[in-house]
């Protein structure tokens, strides 16, 4: 079905076995820096495959663990990082993205002496008691939950179009509405949690999706303390935080399963993800699934958003079954992507063999995909919500994921929440964010 898929962790095996010459870079930004070891070759005949596995390297490292200046003593890598995220550069997208998020200019140096490793963690662990709400802020839909000492009371879901939306009102309004519904079902507030698409630092969500219509001056000006003024509105002032949605994923597993070492992805407008460590906490780094490379056929489909191809983004959401169905057959109808993931998710309910198809194909992917998660994160387990692991055709996916995976001969566990919870169990998790003031 469609190109074939070529999983980056193959083309990195291969690379690393025969590399003969070890290079670091470090990866900074404010208050962090890590290292970063590429395997490369002596013989000149491999520089090009040499450059293509070092960009594809530092590309997963930004968009995982978060950066903004690149630092390296290797005259070819330094060329290379310089060209690939010069302002016209292929990697263009990454350098205004990453500077708008850490409001620092994209740099990249080269220096005999690296800076050391150091990290600081914004993490967070879960809490339960007193009443509670929980939104999840999706391309498609929001979500509201009530939650009275960790059982859930009130739940809904509205679908909404933030993305085509060019007046910060429109959002504020969807925000403020979400919290007062979840608010109308609880004798009080005590703490508010917000999950949302995008990249969220002291509480501002600093770019996302959701806010793409938003001419970004005026963004910045108006939209970075959104949430704060939403949040003081509709409850007054009590203590509220705000996370990526895969955080908020991988946190619900945590709160519901017990687990630990544990990769959430929520599959829904676009891919997140987020991760809890051995102590059952969220770290607060970037964990930005939708921009990972995953596929690195040169005819992989292309994210209109950074332009660059093989990204998560484009496989393991709703764009991802839509663009599956159709190479299969299939023309999705409806006036927006959740309605047309509805109506193939109608089909695979009803038996229809070709939507299956296209569910069944997309696990495939996810389990030959799951292998390059754990390299780079350590999990053990990952949690799957979101829309797209709904009903039989999330069943479907599933099924194969597992399939795939132990072909691959990688030992995941993949968990799903309860049936009634895949669709609204973020706003829920959200609820259990540790809140402050």
């Amino acid at each position: 079905m469609g190109t074939e898929f070529r999983p980056i962790i193959d083309l990195v095996r291969r690379h690393e076995a025969t590399a003969d010459r070890w290079v670091t870079v470090a990866v900074a930004r404010p208050g962090g820096c890590e290292h970063l070891s590429l395997g490369l070759h002596r013989d000149e005949a491999m520089a090009a495959a040499d450059e293509e596995y070092a960009l594809l390297l530092v590309k997963t490292a930004l968009w995982l663990r978060g950066g903004c200046t690149l630092l390296t003593a290797d005259e070819a890598v330094y060329r290379w990082l310089q060209g690939a995220y010069a302002p016209t550069g292929a990697r263009a997208f990454d350098r205004a993205f990453l500077s708008g998020i850490y409001r620092s200019p994209f740099q990249v140096e080269r220096r005999q002496t690296l800076p050391p490793e150091r990290e600081t963690l914004a993490s967070a662990a879960a809490r339960t008691e007193g009443c509670r709400i929980g939104i999840d802020l999706g391309g498609s839909d929001r979500k509201a939950a009530a939650v009275i000492d960790g059982e859930t009371v009130y739940t809904e879901e509205v679908v909404w179009q933030p993305k085509t939306a060019s007046d910060l009102r429109y959002h504020y309004e969807g925000i403020t509405a979400a919290l007062r519904s979840a608010k109308a079902h609880l004798p009080r507030v005590d703490s508010v949690g917000i999950s949302t698409a995008g990249v969220v630092i002291d509480g501002e969500i600093r770019r996302s999706s959701l806010f793409v219509g938003v001419e970004q001056a005026t963004y910045d000006r108006l939209g970075r303390d959104l949430l704060a003024r939403a949040v003081r509105e509709t409850c007054g002032n009590v203590p509220w935080a705000a996370s990526n949605d895969g955080d908020v994923a991988a946190l619900a597993g945590a709160v519901s399963l017990g687990r630990r070492k544990l990769l959430g992805i929520a599959l829904g407008t676009s891919e997140a993800g987020g991760y809890v460590d051995g102590s059952g906490r969220i770290t607060g780094r970037l964990h930005e699934l939708a921009f990972l490379p995953v596929d690195v056929n040169p005819l992989a489909p292309v994210d209109p958003w950074s332009g660059d191809r093989g990204v998560g983004e484009r496989y393991f959401s709703q764009e991802g079954v839509l663009r599956l169905a159709g190479l299969n057959g299939l023309t999705p109808e409806g006036e927006t992507p959740a309605e047309k993931l509805r109506w193939v998710q109608d089909r695979a309910r009803a038996g229809e063999s070709r939507a299956i198809a296209a569910f069944s194909e997309l696990g495939r992917l996810l389990g030959l995909t799951l292998p390059w998660y754990q390299r780079l994160t350590g999990c053990e387990s990952v949690l799957l919500l979101g829309r797209v692991v709904d009903g039989v055709g999330g069943e479907c996916l599933v099924d194969s994921c597992r399939a795939a995976l132990e072909s691959t001969g990688a030992a995941l566990e993949i968990l799903l929440p309860e049936a009634s919870q895949r669709r609204v169990g973020q706003a829920a998790a959200a609820a259990f964010l540790n809140s402050t003031l």
